[in-house]
């Protein structure tokens, strides 16, 4: 493919992620226009201030479908220490649900939040390669390991389903509706 340029480009990508229904990562969409992962940055900034449902998650950007079906979610309060995070991400998808992201109750900047949507054990496996590649910290840590998770699944029945193994496993703090 020939190097692009801007509005062109940027049309590129929004098909490309519309297409691929899984988030791809920054580097493989500047090898895809021939184009540095910063400019990359730059373009999804600019189709998601255009109102394009672009999010950017630990596996890279996402195309969001607002024509697709419509999903049921939860907010669910949990505390585990940072070395149970892999098994309760892993608890919640093989329960049939997309763990959409995390927030923590911070002192100074308020509640912060983070995209995950980990829906899959192959999800959760890159997620925790990305955080051992990188070194970074889990939010948990500023907390003492209480969060929140937004859950969300196809049924309501999935959702109770994993907040039920949640409660069995003890992570479950309350349900925050």
């Amino acid at each position: 493919m020939k190097k692009l340029y801007g509005e062109e480009r940027r049309n590129v990508l929004l098909d490309e992620l519309k297409q691929a229904g899984r988030p791809m990562t920054g580097s493989a969409l500047a090898k895809l226009a021939q184009v540095s992962r910063q400019v990359v940055v730059g373009d999804m900034t600019l189709l998601k201030a255009k109102g394009e449902p672009i999010i950017a998650t630990s596996q890279g950007y996402l195309y969001l479908d607002p024509s697709g079906k419509k999903q049921v979610s939860r907010r669910i309060a949990c505390n585990h220490q940072p070395e149970e995070t892999e098994a309760e991400l892993r608890l919640l998808v093989d329960c049939g649900v997309t763990v959409k992201d995390v927030s923590i109750e911070h002192p100074v900047y308020g509640e912060l939040t983070a995209g995950i949507h980990v829906s899959t054990p192959l999800d959760v496996d890159l997620f925790m390669q990305r955080i051992s590649d990188t070194g970074a910290s889990y939010l948990l840590e500023l907390t003492e390991g209480t969060h929140i998770h937004t859950i969300t699944a196809d049924l309501p029945e999935t959702l109770a389903k994993a907040v039920d193994a949640m409660k069995q496993h003890g992570y479950l703090l309350e349900e925050t509706e």
